[in-house]
């Protein structure tokens, strides 16, 4: 009796080994086509292939994309807060700032600014020092040509801070190392080899100071307050004025006189200033026209109906402010 085999026929057998190797084959493959692609690798893999060679593991792309920064609110943008993105150049943070040496250097006194913007060397709030001497004034007159003085209590200032005949009329203050002082009105310059800062006093108005016998003493000296006079100032034209030429002088002015001018076609018209204190028009431009005055401080006067009269003093309607 024959018994019937219970194995698989053979062609059977190997078809299915044949496909276990393929099966097998295949895996390898792309086990082999992923293990060489480049970040193919599992990341444990690659962590652990870095920790081995000694190298620093590369993180995950996902950790190289950043999402968009988030938006100001209106709340900040309205405020004006400065933008979180904006970094300061290190030269701002590391720098540190030097002042300029004409920002520490120490200064002589100056005036308030904006008090007299058209003084020269003389200004209100600023104290000079000097020497005092004296001399013989006479009646007063001097180099300003304003003629007698009500009285002697004048002084001729230097050459460098007479300016061509600016200082004339001006009140200084002077005061002695004694505490003793002075005022006096500027009607003569005292030419060289008088210093800048020196003052020759009248002998009257020296008598205030020290005997007169001292000859010379330390001062300092600086612009007065202007006199409380009610008088108003003076026109007078220089000898030989005409329609052609003429000198105009202001007298009795309250404060230091900055500019002469007439009045022309074509507005306002300066005259130059001598040192025998008259502005003169050489071809005859507005004499016999408007004047408008103007003192330091920038006060302006107008006067009008001044008729060219030589050597008569024309009195006018009009004064400076007293400062």
């Amino acid at each position: 009796m024959a018994f019937r085999s219970h194995r698989r026929p053979l062609r059977k057998r190997r078809t299915a080994l044949a496909l276990t190797v393929a099966a097998a084959a295949v895996g390898l493959l792309v086990s082999l086509v992923i293990a060489l692609r480049p970040g193919g690798e599992p990341e444990t893999v690659r962590t652990a292939a870095g920790a081995a060679t000694g190298t620093r593991p590369t993180a995950p792309r996902a950790t190289h994309t950043t999402s968009p920064a988030p938006k100001p609110s209106k709340t900040c943008e309205a405020s004006g807060a400065p933008k979180a993105s904006r970094v300061p150049a290190p030269a701002a943070t590391t720098r540190s700032a030097r002042p300029s040496p004409a920002a520490t250097r120490p200064s002589a006194p100056r005036p308030v600014s904006g008090k007299a913007p058209l003084a020269g060397r003389i200004k209100p709030g600023t104290t000079y020092d000097g020497v005092a001497t004296h001399y013989d004034a006479k009646d007063g007159d001097g180099a300003c040509l304003y003629g007698p003085s009500p009285d002697l209590m004048v002084a001729a200032m230097n050459h460098a801070d007479y300016e061509t005949s600016q200082a004339c009329g001006a009140y200084i203050r002077v005061r002695a190392a004694n505490g003793a002082s002075v005022t006096v009105r500027i009607t003569n310059e005292c030419p060289l080899p008088c210093a800048p800062g020196q003052l020759d006093l009248s002998k009257e108005a020296f008598a205030k100071l020290a005997g007169l016998s001292a000859g010379r003493i330390p001062i300092t000296w600086s612009l007065d307050q202007s006199p409380g006079t009610s008088q108003t100032l003076s026109i007078r034209c220089k000898t030989g004025s005409s329609s052609h030429w003429c000198g105009i002088q202001a007298l009795g002015h309250r404060n230091p006189l900055a500019r002469l001018e007439v009045r022309t076609g074509s507005g306002w018209t300066r005259l130059t200033r001598t040192e025998y204190n008259y502005f003169l028009s050489p071809g005859g431009t507005g004499c016999g026209g408007s004047l408008r005055l103007t003192d330091i401080y920038g006060e302006q006067l107008t006067v009008d109906g001044i008729a060219i009269r030589p050597d008569t003093v024309q009195p006018t309607r009009v004064q400076f402010t007293r400062r």
